[in-house]
């Protein structure tokens, strides 16, 4: 980060495995070493992630609970303030004596218009994934339903993209077809070997429906323009294919300037 001014971002699930006065310290830390340029989001968890320590793994409305509960301690640090707390989570007497001027931005992180509506009265701004123009409309319209509006909106999009289609949707569904199976599995699985279970029933079909899958960068800009015209301030490409370098040069030289161009 020291060679770039690029923004940048943390998502973390804090309550777990990561205690969140930590997690404040540490944004606190990396929002002073770089002014103006970090956000921190959070989420509810994957017990993929999160069961590693033993703790039992909760149903989503109290992993709700226990997130909330925590952004409540990480803001109440960032403002200074010093912080004894029993609850889902225990703190006493932590204190930030090294803050910066500003402190990061507390993003939320949501897939469903449920907990996008959730999020919109206490989260600074609003992540979630793509998915069908029709589906991010109402995820974006639930948030601001909730007290979000005039809050930034972001957008994290899964893309394949190779030189020839057949590698395009190849790579997709090797590295991200357990991300295509539908359903809660995702956020309540443990192992790795039992997300590479479901991901033997997932088709092409499934991987398209959340993966942009495309040879044709055209395709690929025209996607990427029609969420920006949603209102996403802030799009971040996650190429889920291993040709990282190609992809890197592909849209560094025929997306990004096109996108650029038309505002």
């Amino acid at each position: 980060m020291e060679g770039t001014r690029l923004p940048f971002g943390i998502i973390s699930a804090p309550g777990f495995r990561y205690h969140p006065a930590v997690l404040a310290q540490g944004a606190a830390t990396l929002a002073q070493m770089y002014p103006g340029r970090l956000w921190l989001a959070l989420g509810s968890g994957e017990a993929i992630n999160e069961s590693i320590t033993g703790q039992p793994w909760p149903d989503k409305p109290e992993r709700n609970a226990r997130l909330l509960e925590c952004a409540g301690i990480i803001r109440a640090l960032f403002a200074g303030d010093t912080v004894t707390h029993r609850g889902r989570v225990t703190v006493v007497e932590a204190k930030l004596y090294s803050r910066p001027e500003q402190a990061p931005m507390l993003v939320g992180a949501a897939v469903t218009e449920q907990t996008a509506e959730w999020l919109g009265g206490w989260v600074d701004a609003l992540i979630t994934i793509q998915a069908s123009p029709e589906k991010l409309g109402r995820v974006i319209e639930a948030f601001q339903r909730g007290g979000g509006v005039g809050k930034p909106l972001f957008l994290q999009v899964a893309l394949s993209w190779a030189p020839s289609e057949q590698e395009a949707e190849a790579e997709a569904l090797h590295q991200w077809a357990s991300n295509a199976s539908g359903g809660e599995v995702n956020w309540d699985l443990r192992r790795p070997q039992d997300f590479d279970a479901i991901a033997r029933f997932v088709t092409v079909d499934d991987i398209r429906k959340s993966v942009l899958v495309s040879a044709d960068l055209g395709k690929h800009c025209a996607w990427l323009a029609e969420y920006a015209a949603m209102g996403f301030s802030k799009i971040y490409l996650h190429q889920v294919g291993r040709g990282q370098l190609s992809f890197i040069e592909a849209f560094g030289a025929h997306v990004l300037p096109k996108l650029r161009a038309n505002g």
